[in-house]
C-alpha cells in the first residue's frame, strides 16, 4: 500500500488504478506530464477477472515498455474454437494476424496490473491508496476532488478510470446509455481435465447458454458462462454440473481457485468528455465478456488519452475512441445473442452456416476484429 501523502495539486488526476488508469499513468509518465493516480482499494486486485490480452493491446504495451514481461507471465494461444456441445463449428486462427503478436495472450488480470505498476514505478510514479473519491467539482480553472477522508486534490483535469459505477462520470453528468442482459454470468478459475486441451480457447454454444473455457498459466482454466440464476459463489460441484450439461464428457473438475457471479451490461457513455472531466475504460463502456475485449479496450483508451494529453489533442479523444467502443459493444452483443439464442430454427441455421463460413475469409476477419487490429 502506498501511504505517501497526497500533493495539493497535479496536472492530471486519474481516478482508478486498474489496467486503464495504469496505462494512462505510464503514458503520461513517459511524456513527462505530472499526474496523481488514486484508487479506493488498499491494495491491487489479486483475482484474475479479465484474462485475455489481445494483439493490439500487446502492441500498445510494446510502446509502453511493458509487453515483454507480461508475455513471459502468460501463455500464447493461436486459435479459438467455436462449438455446439462437443461439435466443432468453426476455428478462428490468430497465427495469421498482421502483427508482431500473432496470438492472444492468456494471463490473469492481476499479472497485467502488476507489470504495468512495475513499469510505472520504474518511471518514478505510483498509485496512492486507499483514496476513495467522493466528489469531483470543476470550474474554468480546474477540478477539485474530495476524498472520503475529507482530503482534497486540485487538478487541471480529472479522468474517470473508476469502472461502471464511475464517480467521475456521475459528476460530469454524462449518461451511460444501454441496458443489462437478462442472464447472470459465472466466472471461475478451475483445475480440471479438459478434453480439448490447453492449446485453444473454446466458445461453446448451447440451449442453456454460452460457455467459454480458456487455458491459464499453471495448468488452470478460466470458465465463463451465462446462467439464468447463478449462485453468488459457484462451487466446484456447480461448475462440474454446468460443464456436464454443456460439454458432456469433456471436463472433470477437481477444484477451483476463484469464482464469482456478475451481471453484464452493454452500455456506452454518451460523451467521453465534459469540460475538464474525461472518461476511459469501464467508466466509458461495458459489454459482454464474449471475446475478452473489455480490459483490452480500456488499456487502449488509457494509452490514447495519454497521447492526447501529450500532444495537446484532447478534443480528438472522444472522436477517436468512442466509435471503437460502440463497435466493440455491438460486436460482442451480436456474439452473445447468436450464442445464447433458444430459437430452434436460428440455432439450426447458425450451426449450418458457421462450418461453411470456415472455408471463406470470415475466420481471419473475425480474428482481426477480436484482436482489435482494426482499431489502430
Amino acid at each position: 500500500m502506498n501511504t505517501t501523502a497526497l500533493p495539493a495539486r497535479t496536472e492530471v488526476a486519474i481516478v482508478g488504478g486498474g489496467p486503464t488508469g495504469l496505462a494512462l499513468a505510464v503514458t503520461l509518465a513517459s511524456a513527462g506530464i505530472d499526474f496523481v493516480v488514486l484508487d479506493r482499494l488498499a491494495e491491487g486486485a489479486n483475482t484474475s477477472r479479465a484474462a485475455v490480452v489481445h494483439a493490439r493491446t500487446l502492441e500498445v504495451l510494446d510502446e509502453l515498455g511493458a509487453s515483454q514481461e507480461l508475455i513471459a507471465r502468460g501463455i500464447q494461444i493461436t486459435r479459438f474454437a467455436v462449438r455446439d456441445g462437443a461439435r466443432r463449428l468453426l476455428t478462428v486462427p490468430f497465427d495469421q494476424l498482421a502483427t508482431a503478436h500473432p496470438y492472444t495472450l492468456m494471463v490473469p488480470q492481476y499479472e497485467t496490473e502488476s507489470v504495468l505498476l512495475d513499469r510505472l514505478r520504474a518511471l518514478g510514479g505510483d498509485v496512492h491508496r486507499p483514496y476513495e473519491v467522493t466528489s469531483a467539482v470543476q470550474d474554468d480553472n480546474g477540478v477539485r476532488l474530495t476524498m472520503a477522508t475529507g482530503e482534497t486534490l486540485s487538478a487541471a483535469y480529472a479522468v474517470g478510470a473508476d469502472g461502471m459505477h464511475s464517480t467521475v462520470r456521475g459528476a460530469a453528468g454524462i449518461a451511460f446509455t444501454g441496458s443489462a442482459y437478462a442472464e447472470s454470468f459465472v466466472l471461475a478459475d478451475v483445475v480440471m481435465d479438459w478434453a480439448p486441451g490447453p492449446s485453444e480457447v473454446s466458445l461453446t454454444f448451447g440451449t442453456a447458454g454460452l460457455t467459454v473455457v480458456a487455458p491459464l498459466p499453471g495448468g488452470r482454466y478460466r470458465v465463463v458462462a451465462t446462467v439464468d440464476n447463478a449462485p453468488a459463489s459457484p462451487e466446484t460441484t456447480f461448475i462440474q454440473k454446468l460443464l456436464d450439461e454443456r460439454a458432456p464428457g469433456q471436463a472433470k473438475v477437481t477444484g477451483h481457485t476463484w469464482s464469482s457471479r456478475f451481471r453484464v451490461h452493454h452500455r456506452v457513455a454518451d460523451h467521453y468528455r465534459a469540460g475538464r472531466l474525461l472518461l476511459a475504460g469501464d467508466a466509458a463502456h461495458v459489454h459482454s465478456p464474449a471475446g475478452g475485449q473489455g480490459m483490452n479496450t480500456g488499456i487502449q483508451d488509457g494509452y490514447a488519452l495519454g497521447r492526447a494529453f501529450a500532444t495537446g489533442q484532447l478534443d480528438g479523444y472522444e472522436a477517436q475512441r468512442r466509435p471503437i467502443a460502440q463497435r466493440v459493444v455491438a460486436f460482442t452483443d451480436r456474439m452473445t445473442r447468436i450464442a445464447t439464442t433458444r430459437n430452434a430454427m436460428a440455432r439450426a441455421a447458425r450451426n449450418i452456416a458457421l462450418p461453411l463460413l470456415g472455408h471463406t475469409a470470415m475466420p481471419k476477419k473475425l480474428a482481426t476484429e477480436l484482436a482489435e487490429l482494426n482499431y489502430r
